[in-house]
């Protein structure tokens, strides 16, 4: 069964790992489809993969101005967008002490500032019965190493649905979070980390993973297509973790 045949879907950072895993999950269940990212290259191999008739277009997340430019495109093509998964971010590994204002400006303008206006330039084309999801981090509540600013933009994501959760209902759009813990996608290898550090941090989070394994792009998917499907539709600013477990420690 199509889960959300028919609908709509805009899906930010759609191009690889959990954005990509949900783009070809929507497809699949019936969904017309955007998505975005900021390099060409991934972005049309995405197209190509997901099939001719998916939406894909260059936009930066943190962008207004490119932000602006992907719901007026979304408009003329769609009309409508029942569907919004708010899913591109960054994340840049550093000691606390030696991160750099623009480091700590880029984090934040993707991961939160980006997320905030995304949500808010699509609204005039939400309708009732809209699902808007963002993907925060279990790093929002439990502390991480070299990630502060990371984990406090999604912290502030995490605050966002809750208030969103009361101001968008009221227009009978509902709002919720997936809360990923570690994932086998792509930004591992795009953090800043040098090989052999990167190699013993997936290391040691494999040893205290109840679950003693990283979870897949598409155990992720499966969460959303929840969300954005009205099997969810009693489900209201509300954070969904996916982490094997991780947070319970």
């Amino acid at each position: 069964m199509q889960r959300i045949s028919g609908k709509t879907a805009l899906i930010t950072g759609g191009n690889s790992g959990i954005g990509l895993a949900t783009a070809k999950l929507f497809h699949e269940h019936g969904a017309r489809l955007a998505i975005t990212g900021r390099d060409p290259v991934s972005l049309e191999q995405a197209r190509m993969a997901l099939g001719g008739d998916v939406l894909a277009i260059q936009s930066d997340a943190g962008k207004l101005s490119d932000i602006e430019s992907l719901m007026h495109q979304i408009g003329e093509r769609f009309d409508k967008l029942d569907i919004l998964f708010a899913n591109a971010a960054i994340a840049h590994a550093k000691p606390f002490e030696l991160v750099t204002e623009a480091e700590f400006d880029e984090m934040v303008t993707v991961n939160f500032k980006g997320v905030f206006f995304t949500i808010q330039k699509a609204l005039p084309l939400l309708p009732k019965g809209a699902s808007v999801i963002i993907t925060t981090s279990i790093t929002n509540q439990i502390g991480s190493r070299n990630f502060s600013i990371y984990g406090a933009c999604k912290a502030a994501q995490r605050s966002l649905v809750k208030s969103l959760g009361l101001e968008l209902i009221e227009r009978g759009i509902r709002i919720n979070a997936i809360s990923p813990g570690p994932i086998s996608t792509p930004m591992y290898g795009r953090i800043g980390l040098p090989d052999e550090v990167e190699q013993m941090v997936k290391t040691e989070i494999l040893n205290k993973s109840p679950i003693k394994r990283f979870g897949e792009p598409g155990e992720v998917a499966k969460v959303a297509l929840f969300l954005a499907s009205d099997d969810s539709s009693y489900i209201v600013g509300d954070e969904i973790v996916v982490d094997g477990g991780m947070s319970l420690l």
